[in-house]
């Protein structure tokens, strides 16, 4: 199949039927994408989505560095955006609605806040302005939900909690409050939940445009999922190259793969040396087909001092492996394609290895699935999950980085996957799902 790569990554979600508080099913929600302008191409598109995500491990080696649980956010370099989801919920009393980058990489839930004393990037809906709000409260110093308790850094300081995080190529300051946030689309299905600690934040660098702010999913104290005391969560991405159909997201009890066929179940892996913001697994090898790669044994493995690992990540687009593990993948998928390579492709889109097609319209050839060995469980990707086509040329939509690096699983590779976070449990649970039919 061939991916309408013109239209973007960036998915509107549009809460639906949210019944936190007043019902067991918890929240579901649909995932709409966002179609991108129509001049940005293909080859913008990767070209973007591929500088975002690599702003987004620039920002998780910072991290590592200083022991925090502070990770980037996904940012937008087109008008139709370069990978972000995009979650409309809505703040304060009376309430204003704001569309915040989803993030299964973070916990630390923020938004502008007027006045923007110092500097706000534009946004698509009215800046939050707290003194406006009859139920925003400033957070305790004392409160275990305190970024300065949760991830000290330099800038975070008392009586106001005030932070001033610095991502790979952005960042965000202001200080920590409480407020009332309201979830639903419509007045018949709104749930408002009180005494959400967030990050109004009156200082900005422009890498967030497209947004209001950002809504962390990680497994920290402070991110949406935790707050909310979930306990799990899952969603389904729809194929990229389908444009009508809604993804899903559910939060809460009715987060389930009950009925799935072919689930496969592999435990979180605890890296203590980063917090637990972040969602590691134990990714043990990768076949093409049958045949079982090379990989060094080590390429995948956390390390004691916190390096390594792979995560998998909602907010990065396009899988990142280190060198050794992607030079095998890289040489296996050349032995089995007879298309003469494409340098100029590659340069165009900032993917590695391109295949040069036929024609503009020409169906690539036939390739074997790839499947990801983890801990208990397999995970495979048909072609359409680890090749991209467009405009006559054909891509592996991978990417290498420095060896010893965390390895991302990102979510082109996980699309028409359904897939369940279950923290409670410490397990991530998967099958293949045709998701546009959840």
């Amino acid at each position: 199949m061939t991916p309408p790569m013109a239209s973007s990554l960036a998915v509107l979600i549009s809460l639906v039927c949210a019944a936190l508080a007043s019902s067991a099913a918890g929240v579901r929600v649909d995932l709409t994408r966002i179609h991108a302008h129509p001049g940005v191409t293909a080859t913008r598109f990767v070209r973007d989505a591929l500088r975002r995500d690599m702003h987004r491990h620039t920002a998780r080696r910072l991290a590592a560095a200083s022991n925090t649980t502070v990770s980037a956010p996904t940012k937008k370099n087109s008008p139709g955006g370069a990978g972000e989801y995009l979650m409309t919920l809505s703040i304060g009393t009376p309430p204003v609605r704001y569309p915040a980058i989803a993030d299964t990489g973070s916990d630390l839930i923020w938004t502008q806040c007027a006045p923007c004393s110092h500097q706000c990037f534009k946004q698509p809906s009215p800046l939050y302005n707290p003194a406006s709000s009859t139920t925003f409260g400033l957070l305790p110093c004392g409160s275990p939900l305190s970024m300065c308790a949760v991830a000290p850094a330099p800038g975070c300081s008392c009586p106001y909690n005030s932070y001033n995080y610095t991502y790979g190529t952005g960042w965000t300051a202001g200080i920590q409050g409480t407020e009332t946030f309201t979830f639903g689309s419509t007045p018949a299905d709104q749930t408002r939940v009180p005494n959400i600690a967030f990050g109004c934040s009156n200082a900005s660098s422009d890498d967030f445009t497209g947004s209001s702010g950002l809504v962390g999913l990680g497994r920290g104290p402070v991110s949406l999922v935790s707050q909310l005391g979930a306990g799990k969560f899952s969603y389904c991405l729809t194929p990229f190259q389908d444009t009508r159909s809604t993804s899903k997201l559910l939060i809460g009890p009715s987060a389930s793969l009950d009925g799935a066929a072919g689930v496969g179940s592999t435990p979180f892996v605890a890296n203590p040396a980063t917090g637990p913001s972040y969602y590691y697994l134990n990714l043990k090898g990768i076949s093409l087909g049958t045949t079982a790669l090379h990989i060094p044994p080590n390429a995948f493995s956390l390390k004691a001092d916190g390096t390594g690992g792979l995560i998998i990540d909602s907010g990065t687009t396009i899988t990142s492996l280190g060198n050794a593990a992607y030079q095998k993948i890289r040489a296996a998928v050349v032995s089995l394609v007879t298309l003469p390579t494409s340098a100029d492709a590659s340069a165009a889109t900032g993917f590695d290895l391109c295949f040069a097609l036929p024609s503009p319209k020409a169906a690539p050839p036939a390739m074997p699935s790839m499947t990801l060995h983890f801990d208990g469980a397999d995970m495979v990707l048909p072609s359409d999950s680890y090749m991209m086509q467009d405009s006559g040329v054909w891509c592996l939509a991978m990417q290498n980085q420095t060896d010893g690096e965390v390895n991302i699983l990102g979510n082109y590779q996980q699309q028409n996957m359904h897939i369940l976070y279950d923290v409670g449990k410490e397990t991530l649970s998967f099958a293949p799902t045709k998701c546009s039919t959840l």
